[in-house]
């Protein structure tokens, strides 16, 4: 009996310890320089010409990602950031239903966007360019990031934190989002696309220091 009693704990610690690890909300465990994307203060936006006359422009999902950074030298900055592409929002129900389509975005394949920096090629005073592999449907291409100057690190409610705003285009049809409908005028959708990332990360101790 003693011994059923002892297994039994021993699952219910088990089991136990797994739902602990997965409660949403737990903090993550981040390094002395790393810092999380604040999704709730920060987009990814987008812009397309619509039948070269006009520009539509909506915000490609929710993101998510952690970024390295000292809080003093650009060159110290490493990004991995995601974007949940299955909320893509253009404030056209029609429109963004075509996106998530198998034409453009196919979501249900491919539900995110990623992008991984490699390297920081520092530009005129404390802006620079972030270069990196950026992954849509499955294809991954280098480009290269316009990055303001980062704000300075400021003392929040709830932590450190700064932000910067990032600019990029690329070409749709490289990324396979061939949807490519023609008019008299010529292709009802641009092939280039611009991307302007405005972006906020957060950490609860100063920058250098584990927590």
């Amino acid at each position: 009996m003693i011994g059923k009693v002892t297994v039994l704990a021993a699952v219910v610690i088990a089991a136990s310890t797994t739902i602990w690890a997965q409660v949403p909300g737990k903090p993550p465990v981040l390094g002395p320089n790393q810092w999380q994307v604040d999704g709730s203060h920060s987009s990814a936006n987008f812009s397309v010409r619509h039948l070269m006359v006009s520009t539509v422009r909506g915000q490609l999902g929710p993101m998510s990602g952690t970024v390295e950074y000292d809080g003093k030298d650009v060159r110290t900055i490493k990004a991995d950031v995601t974007i949940d592409v299955k909320a893509i929002n253009t404030q056209n129900a029609n429109r963004d239903n075509d996106l998530r389509g198998t034409e453009f975005f196919d979501t249900a394949k491919y539900p995110r966007i990623t992008f991984k920096s490699k390297r920081v090629e520092p530009g005129t005073g404390a802006a620079f360019k972030l270069i990196g592999d950026l992954t849509i449907r499955n294809t991954t291409k280098e480009v290269a990031l316009d990055v303001e100057a980062p704000a300075p690190v400021t003392k929040g409610m709830k932590g450190f934190v700064t932000g910067t705003t990032a600019t990029t285009k690329i070409k749709r049809l490289e990324y396979g989002l061939r949807y490519n409908s023609m008019v008299e005028a010529g292709p009802v959708v641009g092939d280039e696309v611009t991307i302007t990332i405005d972006i906020e990360i957060a950490r609860p101790t100063p920058p250098g220091t584990a927590h």
